[in-house]
């Protein structure tokens, strides 16, 4: 925010003095940070300098005032800067100045193009307008012929005489041109066609009034509380990785903390050298009775198992096998018509993009049972528990006993230990334990 001070007015500007070039290579010449920066903590993303009174010079300031002139001397850096926990992509900016203060390039390049996109707007919803009017004249004059040649404005004859009227003719021409075409019942329709045309344009003024206002308001500048001259506002996006120490959650309120994040080679993994994603402790499940995470596993794993054989069959392109497969697994009537109406090509798509796996549901109360997860279970080729033999990553032995693995949605919680990470190296500090505060 640039403000009105006592000492002078605060400027945005690139031109900050004792700064670098290398800490000023984001910045566009009105002084703030260009769409697309990468940026982290410290770095500046607008320039800003405040005048300073007269004060008693230090030798520093002295020498900086001989090298770079008064300009130098009487402005402090007061640029706004990434905060520390920060980092991401610039992804907007928008500058906002008092009614009659002359605009800086920025801000007229960020009028031009909110403009640009207005008038879009604004043609896309006339065109709108005007196609609607096309259809509902072309269902109304379908199959009526012309009296007379219907010809362009660059002389192209669009329609000889005693030509049907189509809607291609009318996609042809502007609307005042079609309400002239001389057609065999005109006196019949001329009223409906004169009220469409007239309704279309009513609307067409409003909506161009409306667009028109809009853009009168971007030019006509912005209320700002008093003193300010200028505000600039940017808008990062920040991504968060997950790291050790961030919650995440099931949609069985079955809630953790990540402990360790291991290379993938050190994840249990299958025989076939498939590894784990995740391991969770299997004693956050017995106390807290929410079997329903086990129940998830499981059918994701039935789901998984079904889709992978479902692909192996696209891509062998056996096409009966993958109907009776369906069959098997969709056992409802109006599924079986369903996968009876398909044609081979589209049976080999369905079944080309079940390589992830099959997409299951379960409704909320009714869902799946246990009798019908094992029979998805053994019709997947795995057994019925539900358990797989794993290996471990580390040394490449066999777990002593089998291991319930499958395949469950998990989800980050807004608990990340990027967000409430905080340090600081001064401060205040408590008298009797020496505490920060």
């Amino acid at each position: 925010v640039a403000r009105d001070t006592k000492l002078g007015k605060e400027e945005i500007t690139r031109d900050i003095p004792n700064v670098s070039e290398e800490s000023l290579r984001n910045l566009d010449d009105s002084g703030v940070v260009r769409i697309g920066a990468e940026i982290k903590p410290g770095d500046t993303m607008v320039g800003k300098v405040t005048p300073k009174g007269e004060t008693q010079l230090s030798p520093e300031e002295k020498l900086l005032r001989a090298i770079f002139g008064e300009k130098a001397g009487d402005v402090k850096d007061t640029s706004l800067r990434v905060p520390p926990g920060v980092d991401g992509v610039v992804i907007d900016a928008k500058v906002f100045s008092r009614k009659g203060v002359e605009k800086d390039e920025r801000s007229l390049a960020i009028e031009e193009m909110d403009i640009a996109r207005l008038t879009q707007d604004m043609d896309d919803e006339i065109n709108c307008l005007r196609k609607g009017v096309r259809n509902g004249l072309a269902d109304m004059l379908a199959g009526e012929k012309v009296d007379s040649a219907v010809i362009a404005k660059n002389g192209e004859v669009l329609l000889d005489e005693g030509g049907e009227i189509t809607l291609d003719l009318f996609e042809k021409l502007p609307l005042s041109s079609i309400k002239r075409i001389d057609y065999t019942n005109r006196e019949k329709y001329e009223g409906e066609v004169d009220l469409l045309h007239d309704r279309c344009n009513s609307q067409v003024a409003q909506v161009k009034k409306r667009y028109q206002a809009r853009i009168d308001r971007l030019r006509k500048g912005d209320d700002l509380p008093p003193g300010v001259i200028k505000m600039v506002k940017i808008y990062v996006a920040t991504k968060r990785k997950l790291s050790v120490g961030d919650k995440m959650a099931g949609r069985h309120g079955n809630k953790g903390v990540v402990s360790r994040i291991l290379p993938v080679e050190d994840m249990p993994y299958f025989e076939d050298g498939t590894p784990v994603d995740m391991v969770l402790n299997p004693l956050g499940v017995p106390s807290r009775m929410n079997v329903g995470q086990i129940l998830e596993t499981h059918l994701g794993f039935a789901a998984l198992k079904l889709g992978q054989q479902l692909h192996s069959y696209a891509e062998k392109n056996e096409t009966r096998k993958i109907k009776k497969k369906l069959q098997t697994i969709y056992s409802k009537e109006e599924y079986q018509r369903l996968t009876e109406n398909f044609s081979d090509d589209e049976l080999v798509d369905l079944a080309g993009q079940c390589g992830r796996g099959l997409h299951v549901a379960t409704p909320v109360f009714d869902g799946a049972v246990e009798t019908e997860i094992r029979q998805v279970l053994v019709e997947a080729g795995v057994d019925e528990v539900g358990q797989s033999t794993l290996y471990d990553g580390l040394t490449g032995e066999k777990f002593a006993n089998p291991v319930t693995v499958g395949v469950m949605y998990v989800l980050k919680l807004h608990h990340l230990v990027d967000d409430k990470i905080h340090a600081r190296s001064t401060g205040p500090y408590s008298l009797v334990t020496q505490q920060p505060l």
